[in-house]
């Protein structure tokens, strides 16, 4: 790993001071930018850790809702967030293992956009907003493909709202190793409609499947989907599993999470 400074401001103020600097770039859980540091495929030249800055960690109830700080590790939101929201508890509690949920963070999973990561499915499921230290970005508008988001350079995501749906629940088949999701579905049933957030399957990230929303919005059953196909053309292809696989994935986990938010 090559040379760099190392930089722990105590507020988002002087975080985003830091990250003003040429070659800086934020450090939140690292469980993904120090193994690419590592293998020196990033090689920032100044570290900014958000890990020391309170104001954005934490979990609270809000109007309508429950806020999550950015900073909060997932082992936290797994075990604070249930009262709340049992299903997003359920997915926080499901990610990697015990060493990457006590580090890894909301905010480091949303900036980075793995298109396998579980988090965008919630977000995106949840009609949450994204609030960052400039504004507030709509789950809607934020994810714009495979490690791409509305984030400009130097914002810094400070916590998210989520929508508490009537009934929720994610799903997802693991890759054994990694246990990122090879396919992972997250529905929810709000009074105005059905969501359902995809995950792992697609070559431009996460996504929403509307057909099914429209499907289940109507009728809020498996077997409301049954006659429903998704297209294999952007879903990904590799060693764990083929473009059809996935395809076919998305709709076996939706009747799954149906079933299961029942």
């Amino acid at each position: 790993m090559h040379n760099f400074d190392f930089v722990k401001p105590a507020t988002v103020a002087d975080a985003a001071r830091a990250l003003s600097a040429d070659g800086a770039q934020a450090l939140s859980g690292g469980q993904t930018l120090l193994p690419t540091m590592k293998a020196r495929l990033a090689q920032p030249s100044v570290i900014v850790s958000l890990t020391g800055i309170s104001e954005i960690k934490g979990v609270c109830a809000v109007d309508g809702g429950v806020s999550v700080g950015a900073a909060t590790p997932h082992a936290v939101v797994a075990a604070e967030v249930g009262k709340y929201y049992p299903a997003l508890a359920k997915l926080a509690g499901g990610i990697g293992d015990p060493a990457v949920r006590s580090r890894g963070t909301l905010g480091g999973s949303l900036a980075n956009n793995d298109p396998a990561a579980c988090y965008p499915s919630a977000v995106l499921a949840s009609a949450a907003v994204v609030h960052t230290n400039k504004r507030k970005i709509a789950a809607d508008d934020y994810f714009q493909g495979m490690f791409s988001t509305a984030l400009e350079e130097g914002e810094i995501i400070t916590s998210v709202t989520f929508a508490i749906p009537e009934k929720a629940a994610y799903v997802k088949f693991d890759q054994p190793a990694s246990r990122f999701a090879l396919t992972g579905v997250f529905v929810a049933k709000h009074k105005g409609g059905v969501r359902v957030a995809v995950t792992g399957a697609s070559n431009n990230g996460v996504f929403r499947w509307t057909e099914a929303e429209a499907a289940l919005s109507a009728s809020f059953a498996a077997s409301a989907v049954e006659s429903l196909t998704v297209s294999a053309e952007d879903m990904i292809s590799d060693l764990h599993g083929s473009a059809a696989y996935r395809a076919n994935l998305v709709k076996v986990l939706t009747k799954r999470a149906v079933t299961a938010a029942h």
